[in-house]
């Protein structure tokens, strides 16, 4: 069944862009570990979802729609809109790029997930960041 763009733009709309599914998950972990962070920070470059700001770590939560996993073969998928829908993801691939690369040059240590990879094991995505903290822990 097609959906009306008027649909689908409603449900574009309810996509939220923090507190997710994903987001929600990893901080639970996080949290039940002791690992205490601040979320969505909006002075940090790029607005990471989770941050250790003493630690210089950014952790993103990347949903597969938005940043474009498995961009070569997923574009093929669009049918309506795709002038629209393509630079979109693309330029949202390329502003994560630009964020990753700023941070690094910052001395951030900059740590991305697919939803699908925290969804799968929770547990190892928080057992990465929680290396990482411990890890500049020490070298502080």
């Amino acid at each position: 069944m097609k959906k009306t763009k008027e649909q689908i733009s409603y449900n574009m709309k309810k996509v939220k862009n923090k507190d997710s599914k994903i987001e929600l998950a990893l901080r639970a972990e996080l949290w039940k570990r002791g690992l205490r962070y601040r979320k969505n920070v909006n002075s940090i470059f790029g607005n990471p979802d989770i941050a250790f700001k003493k630690y210089r770590i950014a952790v993103f939560c990347d949903s597969e729609f938005w940043h474009g996993y498995n961009w070569s073969e997923r574009k093929k998928d669009f049918k309506s809109n795709q002038e629209f829908w393509i630079p979109k993801i693309e330029r949202n691939m390329q502003r994560d790029i630009e964020v990753n690369e700023h941070l690094t040059q910052e001395g951030w240590k900059v740590i991305r997930f697919w939803g699908k990879e925290i969804l799968k094991d929770v547990k190892l995505c928080a057992d990465k960041i929680e290396a990482e903290v411990e890890n500049r822990r020490v070298k502080q």
